[in-house]
């Protein structure tokens, strides 16, 4: 046996001969590369060795255990990815390179501490930049060997190291459930962190942490016994809280440390509902319990869903224990889903992906069924994110393909608005390339610029996020607006100047109009809303003083009232041209052959009359009556006039509206228009009806016919 294999057989005694001889040879390749490195008299043990020791704690396999020997920083440049897949194997050299580039990022900066969104966003492009997890466990025993050596590096670098690992290392090992990796690392952090509250809390404890595991050992030990007295199958384990979850407490309840009364911590996992409550009731009967301290969110649970028994008692030595009861469904609710425990305990924006990713890979890591399933996983994670950053180091979550567009309109409206080009990593690129994870972009602008509708244009690939794309249109909306406004204006002027009126009186205009404010007058004006013979009507009518007066409908069995000013007894008809419904705004107008003649106020008869028969114009409006039935002429237009006639009929049938009259008319492009007289009983059933042919597949416009 070699030295190195006896050395890998002393570190690792849980491997065969086989795995011990690679390991070995793995080691004397170090070595030998070491030697001559300067670094060699200052740290003459190759960090690997120590970090592989480390990942033992989680049953790492093989691969991981050479990967983390070769990634001694030591070896870059001597030991490339193609000498590590001869010699080893091709996963191992992957998870080299992983590591690698892990090794080498520095996004994290202090400001982050405060922002917790951003260092949720580079965990998250952590695990997104590597492809395989493992490399990710690695990189967190690397950082706990990083800790344990930190004492020799300056003040300023412990302070960073530290704050780093409690922002971004700590929480990553927490939602991979690498429980005894989290604790180590929050407990390191927090002791250069803040030295005189570490020194303070373990003073305060009664025991030393070997003597706390040792109180938890003794009360499995005790608890196993009653359960199994009692028949309960049950899976019991337990930890002493660490230095780090005590100070947490501490300020989170504001209390100090001999007022907490979960310094201890057991949890029993049983197969049934029923079997939770029993466990608790042989808890209690067994030791004393502290009643202000037993919660039931099993009977009540927390509004994340979160469900167990937890309760804390006091044992034969006078330490207080927690101890939590629950099934198997709900502690894997627990550890899995809403109520995970990192969710609630780290700060940051929830993202859905990332709590998908984290689960499988939790899932993955407690898989001892497979032994090829972590050989074969490389992450899809993230797969429809990138993660990028601006030149100060702010990282910019966006969906995969986004662009340096896309970037400009995520870190604001304006600079999006005045983006004119992009750097990426240095070198300039075009606004449709597609950003990468890791890549630095910067963006080009001009002083006063505006969104191109080529960046609307999905086919040449300016922007592919929803937001980015909804910013541009709602910019170009406004500008319509505006300029609706100011061709609304311009057409109000002329039209009263054609009318040789003086001026407007506004607000009766958006009164008729049904306008909120001018500008809306405008723009309905100007985008072509109110027409310019509506315009016209509402500029030239005269008010009336009304009259009440009933006319009859003609052609029906019904009556109808109609308001008419000053006038009674007097034969009225509905006019043909323009075939009023009740509800339409109206008007009469009074013949000496036919009565009085009800047309709609925009009847282009009524509009064109001239001034010497405007004065046989009389105020009239629907004032009620019985159902009455109105014959109205209607126009559709359509893509394609096959079984346009039978739709229609079907749909106007279910909507109880008859159809008195219909004429189809097919174009040479295979276009057609079905022309159709209807009848109905007011404004609001036509309109009804006309919006339900306008959502049939197959119909371009659906009108009223003037």
């Amino acid at each position: 046996m070699t030295d190195t294999t006896a050395t890998a057989k002393s570190l690792f005694p849980d491997l065969s001969e086989a795995d011990l001889d690679v390991v070995g040879k793995a080691l004397s390749l170090v070595e030998t590369i070491c030697a001559s490195h300067p670094a060699r008299a200052a740290s003459p043990r190759p960090k690997g060795i120590d970090v592989a020791a480390i990942l033992t704690a989680v049953h790492i396999d093989l691969a991981s255990i050479l990967a983390a020997i070769l990634s001694d920083s030591r070896l870059e440049g001597h030991l490339t990815h193609a000498a590590i897949t001869e010699q080893f194997d091709p996963i191992v050299a992957d998870l080299v390179k992983d590591l690698q580039w892990l090794n080498k990022v520095s996004i994290y900066q202090l400001e982050m501490a405060n922002q917790p969104n951003q260092s949720e966003i580079l965990r998250r492009m952590l695990l997104a930049m590597t492809h395989d997890v493992r490399s990710v466990l690695i990189k967190l025993a690397y950082r706990i060997q990083r800790l344990r050596n930190l004492k020799q590096e300056r003040e300023d670098i412990r302070l960073f190291i530290a704050r780093e690992t409690l922002d971004i290392y700590a929480p990553l090992a927490n939602r991979l459930g690498v429980s005894q990796f989290k604790w180590e690392l929050e407990d390191l952090a927090f002791r250069y962190l803040e030295p005189d509250r570490y020194r303070s809390i373990a003073q305060s404890l009664a025991d030393k942490r070997i003597q706390r595991e040792t109180c938890i050992s003794t009360f499995l030990a005790q608890l196993r016994q009653t359960l199994e007295e009692h028949g309960i199958a049950a899976k019991v384990y337990g930890r002493p809280k660490h230095i780090y979850s005590i100070w947490c407490k501490m300020r989170r309840k504001q209390l100090p440390i001999d007022e907490l009364y979960d310094l201890l911590a057991v949890r029993v996992i049983v197969d049934d509902l029923a079997a939770c409550y029993t466990v608790l009731g042989l808890a209690h009967s067994r030791w004393q319990y502290i009643p202000k301290e037993f919660d039931d969110y099993i009977a009540n649970p927390k509004e994340n869903g979160y469900q167990s028994l937890h309760t804390v008692v006091v044992d034969k030595q006078g330490n207080r224990i927690e101890i939590q009861i629950r099934t198997r469904s709900m502690h894997e609710f627990a550890e899995l889903g809403v109520a995970a425990h990192w969710r609630y305990k780290e700060g940051g924006k929830h993202n859905a992906a990332s709590e998908k990713t984290i689960t499988s890979l939790r899932l993955l890591l407690e898989d001892k069924g497979s032994d090829n399933l972590l050989e074969s996983f490389h992450t899809e994670l993230f797969s429809d994110r990138v993660f990028v950053l601006t030149p100060t180091g702010r990282l910019v979550d966006l969906i995969k393909g986004a662009t340096p567009l896309d970037f400009a309109y995520a870190i604001h409206t304006e600079i999006g608005h005045c983006c004119r080009g992009a750097k990426v990593n240095g070198q300039i690129k075009p606004l449709t390339y597609e950003l990468r994870s890791g890549e630095q972009v910067e963006i080009i602008t001009v002083k006063s610029g505006h969104p191109s509708r080529n960046w609307l244009d999905p086919n040449l690939g300016y922007l592919k996020t929803p937001r980015a794309i909804g910013k541009v249109k709602s910019w170009f909306k406004q500008q319509e607006f505006g300029e609706n406004v100011a061709a609304g204006k311009s057409l109000l002027d002329k039209e009263i100047k054609r009318l040789g009126l003086k001026h407007a009186d506004l607000d009766d205009l958006l009164k008729h109009f049904k306008c909120k404010d001018a500008e809306h007058f405008y723009q309905a004006l100007g985008r072509g809303d109110i027409n310019n013979r509506q315009l016209a009507s509402a500029l030239k009518i005269p008010e009336l003083t009304p009259a009440t007066f009933k006319l009859s409908a003609p052609k029906t069995n019904s009556q109808s009232t109609v308001t008419v000013a000053d006038l009674d007894n007097v034969v009225t008809t509905l006019a043909k041209c323009c075939s009023p419904v009740n509800g339409d705004d109206i008007i009469g107008f009074i013949s000496h052959k036919r009565g009085i003649t009800i047309h709609r106020i925009d009847c282009e008869n009524i509009l064109h009359l001239r001034p010497e028969q405007q004065v046989h114009l009389v105020k009239a409006e629907w004032t009620g009556g019985h159902k009455v039935r109105h014959s109205v002429p209607i126009v559709i237009e359509a893509l394609d006039g096959q079984n346009l006639l039978i739709d229609v009929s079907q749909l106007l049938s279910g909507a109880k509206v008859h159809i008195t009259d219909a004429a189809l008319k097919t174009h040479a492009d295979h276009s057609a228009t079905l022309t159709m007289q209807i009848q109905v009983e007011n404004t609001a059933q036509l309109s009804q009806a006309l919006g339900r042919i306008s959502q049939l597949p197959n119909v371009l416009e659906v009108t009223r016919k003037v």
